[in-house]
């Protein structure tokens, strides 16, 4: 059961190396006290982490060994690459860009973190070992497939890149990876993280199968919402769209369909009856089956998980041990139990010791029917403890669902794989499906709003917002100091001192001493920013706005500790072109879609040749699958060149 990481690297990291425990690494206390700004935050994360080298060519890396189990051991190893401004192959950052964030200035480092997939992980050791040359420049970040790649700018905003869960290869769940993500966002204090939600299992999307069933996206049980649509989709039209597939009626369904297809409403009268309510809408019966999902264990699950090829013992004795382990386990009340007395409980059973202690061993974290049996190793007294824990109960919405109900008795006939086969079925049939039929009278809705919800992949989640963190006032009263939220405005020197109509970055916290004058904190902010942004590099503060104050005053006796305040300034070096510094850059696509996009959302697009004006290719007509035309005209120049007079 040992992992890839403890096969290859007991032979090739001949190192010292802290462990941290993966299911509480991020959260406040541990591996450090997160008590700043998210600059300050991932500078103490980083200096406990092991330096790398051969990682990432002139970037600055670092490794962390997290362990996931204990018993038996799986471990994993999380890389953290620090991108300075200099190395970037590109300045402006896209996923900002198609996010809106374009008005954001473009910062002096990005942070990946990466938990890498097998094949790149092996990869690395090998560098690491000198099997692979440091010429071949093994380039961790530029690697894809991994299973979760994530990058922070320095001033707090983040971008999630991908997720690889099981059925990606990974030994760790989807869902086990965006808790380890949102407990490091959370921990570090980062402003606002984005992601491309393009999530599948089975073909099928999950931002519709989980929209309609559950009214947001998959990764809404993290908090994550509607960002920004393609094509033109707005929030509003996002929310009806959704409304729209989940209040058609069954009843609708069955009369436009079950004529032409006989397995629907068989599908539907299925799990009506196993169903302990009424199920009325598409979205009821998608959001009745994906809870049902939960409590249906996976098939064989004692054979594939604790019976093996070599054992000596057949599979229906080995599950007859673990049925009276875990039924001992029950009369605990969910308490954890020693080894020793779970052994003798079951001895009344179960004459086999051996027998005993092979499913002993085998058993920890492994689910049985309804209950995880965790086993872990008591820290005092050093015996292996077991406990069970419920996890039948997986959404919170579940209570409608009553196990012992004479109707769920159709439950045990039904199994997880013919679930996922009936719900891919109706998946295809009715969201997905092109045929004429879904064009008819009600239905026709449901092929539009499937695009809409398709269409709307960007989605954000605040941790923090516009304040980096809350200000404590009795501490930094009692430590002699005080804290403001600053930002600065930037001015223009090149074009009449006009200031220019970008965003201001967002607020940062400025620790002062409590005797600090005005010149001080003007310094101390220019500071701040000029490490923080690349285009600030040489701002220089000029005023302050809204306050007419000396240099030579007193901060503590004209402001409050918490207030917000605005620095006016300017670059002080020439040649400066402040358009630049923004994530946007300098941007003179005209974007005129007649989805109504406005701007680049990342989705491909084709311009007209005369009035170069760029659109979707999917909206003029153009298929993903077919190369751009050598000569397009948008419809309006197409008009034009019409009505134009013949040539003599």
């Amino acid at each position: 059961m040992m992992s890839y990481l403890d096969l290859i690297s007991s032979k090739k990291r001949k190192r010292e190396e802290r462990v941290f425990r993966f299911k509480i690494f991020g959260e406040n206390g541990y591996p450090v006290e997160f008590d700043g700004s998210f600059q300050q935050n991932i500078k103490k994360l980083l200096e406990l982490g092991h330096f790398e080298r051969n990682i990432c060519s002139r970037m600055p890396s670092w490794s962390f060994k997290l362990e996931v189990i204990r018993q038996p051991s799986f471990h994993i190893l999380l890389f953290v690459v620090e991108e300075p401004i200099e190395a970037s192959l590109e300045h402006h950052c896209k996923h900002c860009q198609y996010l809106g964030w374009g008005q954001n200035m473009i910062c002096n480092r990005k942070y990946h973190f990466v938990l890498p997939s097998k094949d790149i992980e092996a990869a690395f050791l090998n560098c690491q070992d000198g099997a692979i040359s440091t010429k071949d420049n093994f380039n961790l970040v530029q690697s894809r497939g991994h299973l979760m790649h994530g990058i922070f700018h320095s001033n707090g905003f983040g971008h999630l890149l991908c997720v690889n869960g099981m059925e990606g290869g990974s030994n760790l769940a989807g869902c086990q990876i965006m808790e380890f993500w949102d407990r490091l966002c959370t921990g570090l204090r980062a402003r606002k993280v984005s992601l491309n939600d393009i999530s599948q299992k089975r073909s099928m999307e999950l931002r519709l199968l989980h929209g309609v069933a559950f009214s947001e996206p998959w990764f809404g049980r993290w908090g994550y919402k509607f960002g920004r649509g393609s094509f033109g989709v707005t929030q509003p039209m996002h929310q009806k769209a959704i409304e729209t597939i989940q209040g058609m009626p069954l009843c609708i369904l069955v009369h436009y369909l079950g004529n032409s297809n006989h397995h629907i409403p068989v599908i539907l009268s299925r799990y009506q009856t196993v169903s302990d309510h009424s199920l009325v809408t598409l979205g009821d019966l998608f959001r009745f089956m994906l809870e049902l999902k939960t409590h249906l264990p996976e098939e064989n699950c004692v054979d594939s998980h604790i019976v093996k090829p070599t054992c000596r013992w057949s599979p229906k004795r080995v599950e007859m041990a673990t049925r009276v382990i875990v039924e001992a386990l029950k009369r605990a009340e969910f308490r954890w139990v020693s080894r020793q007395d779970v052994r003798d409980a079951a001895r009344a059973y179960i004459g086999d010791t051996g027998l005993l202690d092979f499913v002993l061993k085998s058993l920890g974290n492994h689910v049985v029917g309804n209950y995880l049996v965790r086993r872990c190793l008591n820290p005092v007294t050093k015996v292996l403890e077991y406990c069970l824990e419920d996890v039948s109960n997986v959404h919170p919405e579940q209570q409608g669902l009553v196990i012992n109900n004479s109707k769920m008795k159709g439950r045990y006939r039904m199994t997880r794989p013919q679930l996922m086969k009936d719900m891919l079925y109706l998946y295809r049939c009715i969201l997905k499906d092109q045929k004429p039929t879904m064009n008819q009278g009600i239905l026709s809705a449901i092929p539009a709003a499937t695009r809409i919800i398709l269409d709307t992949k960007y989605l954000v989640k605040e941790y923090n917002g516009e304040l980096p963190w809350k200000i404590h006032h009795t501490g930094h009263e009692e430590a002699g100091k005080m804290t403001l939220y600053c930002t600065v405005f930037l001015r223009d020197k090149q074009e009449s001192n006009e200031v220019m109509k970008k965003a201001m970055p967002p607020l940062e916290c400025i620790t002062l001493k409590n005797n600090a004058t005005f010149n001080e904190l003007k310094l101390e902010v220019e500071r701040k920013f000029r490490e923080l942004y690349w285009g600030l590099k040489s701002f220089v503060v000029e005023s302050i706005m809204n306050l007419n104050v000396k240099g030579t005053d007193l901060v503590s006796e004209v402001v409050e500790v918490g207030q917000k305040i605005v620095l006016e300034g300017s670059n002080a070096e020439s040649g400066t072109i402040n358009e630049l510094i923004y994530e946007c850059g300098v941007n003179n696509r005209v974007v005129d879609c007649a989805c109504g996009a406005k701007e680049d959302d990342g989705e491909r697009m084709i311009s007209c040749d005369i009035c170069e004006v760029w659109q979707h290719s999917r909206c003029v007509q153009i298929p993903n699958n077919q190369e751009m035309p050598p000569i397009f005209l948008c419809s309006r120049c197409e008009k034009e060149i019409m009505i134009l007079p013949s040539m003599p």
